[in-house]
């Protein structure tokens, strides 16, 4: 392995850990935008104990930002393929 193929796969195993930490870190900014929401939604006043109602309040808020997130996600990822499929021809 010549040294420009031993740099090129470091910077390959570089790039590779650094989309990694960039992929945690969206997950936990995600999560935080998830406590901040469902937390203001649906705690009233906190107390030691959730209730039933708050419970499923907050499964609810989580699972809909979840789903919206998704779609939002794979509605980019398929504007994105347009784009790349009309600079192919």
């Amino acid at each position: 392995m010549s040294d420009y193929e031993n740099v090129s796969a470091i910077d390959q195993e570089l790039q590779d850990f650094l989309d990694l930490e960039k992929q945690k870190a969206q997950v936990n900014a995600q999560l935080d935008e998830f406590n901040e929401i469902c937390w203001e939604k649906c705690i009233g006043r906190p107390s030691t104990k959730l209730d039933h109602a708050t419970e499923m309040c907050l499964s609810n808020c989580v699972d809909r930002f979840i789903d919206t997130s998704v779609l939002i996600t794979k509605r980019f990822a398929e504007i994105l393929n347009k784009r790349g499929g009309m600079n192919d021809n």
